[in-house]
């Protein structure tokens, strides 16, 4: 995934798509996830595991450039 498409992302993903912004393939991106050992934070909301974008971003050393404006660009 290009740096565009990783920033253009919802808030929060499932762990195969934030695999997939980080070169994983879907069989690892889980089993890190079960593991506990996923290089960025992962919510796991019932059976589904979740990953918030922002730590991903992060990971990336990526900005986030989407959403609302913060105060410095008002």
């Amino acid at each position: 995934m290009s740096a565009a498409e990783i920033r253009s992302l919802p808030a929060v993903v499932d762990v195969v798509t934030a695999g997939r912004a980080l070169g994983m393939g879907r069989t690892k991106s889980y089993e890190l996830a079960r593991a506990g050992r996923f290089p960025c934070p992962v919510l796991q909301v019932g059976r589904s595991y979740r990953v918030p974008i922002a730590g991903v971003l992060a990971l990336l050393g990526l900005e986030y450039r989407g959403g609302r404006p913060g105060p410095e660009s008002e």
